[in-house]
């Protein structure tokens, strides 16, 4: 199934735990991940959504749908990255501006996440912020001195 079609009625995925918190608020989204299961799928069911109630999605051309899926390929990448070098995500930041949308996610984790380089397409696994990279107009790290751990950001044109 393609990452920007509409499931089924019913089939959107896990259902929130009761601790887990989403926020809507005009074009800013928060998820809260922290001690949820099935992070992945629930960010990018998360981000579809608003990407649906955004008008990014159904995508009128090509090169929009493949904007979206460069938004939900990213998602995966930054709380897949978070769960496996961080100690999980806490929370999913979705919002858009004009012509750029941002995504956020803030994990417990003190380390800084880059590319790694040289950057070797036939190794296994270690792609993850290349991708991020390579699909970005900006991306980076910004660390609260006040809390524990960092919020990774990335920045996507919106489709034209």
């Amino acid at each position: 199934m393609s990452t920007t079609r509409q499931p089924p009625p019913g089939d959107l995925g896990p259902e929130p735990d009761a601790g887990q918190v989403s926020v809507s608020e005009g074009t800013n989204r928060t998820l809260m991940l922290d001690s949820a299961s099935g992070v992945v799928p629930l960010a990018r069911d998360f981000t579809r959504q608003a990407l649906y109630d955004w008008g990014w999605l159904p995508a009128a051309t090509p090169d929009a749908r493949a904007a979206a899926e460069d938004v939900l390929l990213v998602v995966s990448e930054l709380v897949t990255n978070a769960c496996l070098h961080a100690e999980g995500p806490e929370r999913l930041r979705v919002s858009t501006a004009a012509k750029v949308l941002r995504l956020e996610v803030t994990d417990r984790g003190e380390g800084r996440p880059e590319p790694r380089t040289p950057h070797r397409a036939g190794r296994p696994g270690g792609h993850g912020m290349f991708i991020v990279q390579r699909l970005c107009l900006d991306w980076g790290v910004r660390h609260d001195p006040d809390v524990p751990g960092k919020t990774v950001w990335a920045e996507l044109a919106a489709p034209a």
